[in-house]
């Protein structure tokens, strides 16, 4: 899917149900939502919560609910995203004019209902982060680096053990050593480039 660097540039792409998406955008412009750009889409947010986005591919479009599995659906025409996604429904449309205006802003309203009330999948939690040998002895030699890794949120911290621990050959483990130890000594996580912080 193309990236786009407005939300504008989103819906005003040349796309055979560019119209479809528009309608839904001028729903949700009816609701409280948020309207955001974040992975190169249209996200709709509640409370810097993202609830809702409008995409378009190429034999349908529609909204993608992240916690849509809290959605009552009377309609019934949510769909589970995948088999490992708990919490996002789809509800696609393969015509421009197939969009039932009240319908739509019905699941739209529970859905800002839902996430005002709290109502949302957690992501599973690892019990324990297993950190690699090799980087476990670079912990043990160096007090300060064990205290800038000890630092970090526990999710950065499995990012680098996931990181390291997974390469297949032992010197493309030891590569990302030296490269996660670098970036561990200055406070920061491997993908933090990546994030908006």
């Amino acid at each position: 899917m193309k990236r786009f660097t407005s939300v504008d540039a989103y819906f005003e792409q040349e796309h055979h149900f560019n119209k479809g998406i528009n309608k839904l955008r001028d729903i949700a412009a009816k609701t409280e939502f948020v309207e955001t750009l974040k992975w190169g889409g249209p996200v709709y947010a509640i409370d810097n919560k993202n609830v809702m986005m409008i995409a378009a591919f190429k034999n349908h479009f529609g909204l993608w609910f992240f916690n849509g599995s809290f959605l009552s659906d009377p309609k019934k025409v949510l769909e589970s995203a995948q088999e490992k996604t708990k919490g996002m429904r789809h509800w696609k449309f393969t015509k421009n004019d197939e969009i039932d205006e009240a319908g739509v802003r019905a699941y739209m309203e529970e859905a800002i209902t839902n996430q005002k009330k709290g109502k949302m999948i957690a992501p599973d939690r690892k019990t324990k982060t297993v950190i690699p040998n090799l980087l476990q002895q670079a912990l043990d030699k160096d007090p300060g680096l064990l205290e800038k890794f000890d630092s970090l949120s526990p999710y950065k911290q499995r990012e680098y053990c996931e990181h390291i621990g997974s390469a297949k050959q032992e010197k493309t483990k030891v590569a990302r050593l030296e490269k996660a130890l670098h970036m561990i000594a200055s406070g920061i996580g491997l993908n933090d480039k990546y994030r908006n912080c």
